[in-house]
């Protein structure tokens, strides 16, 4: 019998498409507008998900938008400012492998011994873990790696 392939990711598309839209803004010129089309085509993301998405994070407060000519989207706060844990929270809410280790939105798993889950437990350390790479890892820090990497494999980034 064949064994079934799951897509098992902890972060929502919404997350991933989130923090790939703030690394391309953290690329851009600071505080210039970008269209919001141009990060669509440029990370392959659906615009119209892409739309909702920044809505949410400018609501977070991580986005400002302009309207008009030179108008579209830019960080509310320097690259330095803005952690991947911020965004992830925005979008996903938590930051836990499983509902009862989180600390936010803790929400009872299902166990039957909560108190004296090993399970729990373990899971508990994986979120600790997780949040110590996402809440000091910024978006400046992201920029910076990503010039890097592009810069060895020979890949041109132009910023207009």
């Amino acid at each position: 019998m064949g064994r079934k392939m799951y897509n098992a990711s902890v972060l929502s598309s919404r997350a991933r498409y989130a923090t790939r839209a703030l690394l391309d803004l953290s690329l851009r010129e600071p505080n210039k507008a970008v269209l919001i089309q141009d990060i669509a085509e440029r990370q392959e993301i659906p615009l119209k998900f892409l739309q909702q998405i920044l809505a949410t994070l400018k609501v977070a407060g991580l986005l400002v938008s302009r309207m008009g000519p030179g108008g579209g989207y830019s960080l509310a706060r320097p690259p330095e400012e803005v952690t991947l844990g911020e965004v992830i929270r925005a979008t996903d809410g938590m930051i836990a492998p499983i509902s009862c280790v989180s600390k936010n939105r803790y929400k009872e798993c299902g166990c039957p011994n909560p108190d004296t889950c090993v399970l729990r437990e373990a899971f508990g350390a994986v979120r600790d873990a997780m949040s110590d790479v996402l809440d000091t890892t910024t978006f400046a820090d992201l920029r910076d790696r990503q010039r890097v990497l592009d810069s060895e494999s020979g890949a041109i980034n132009y910023v207009i």
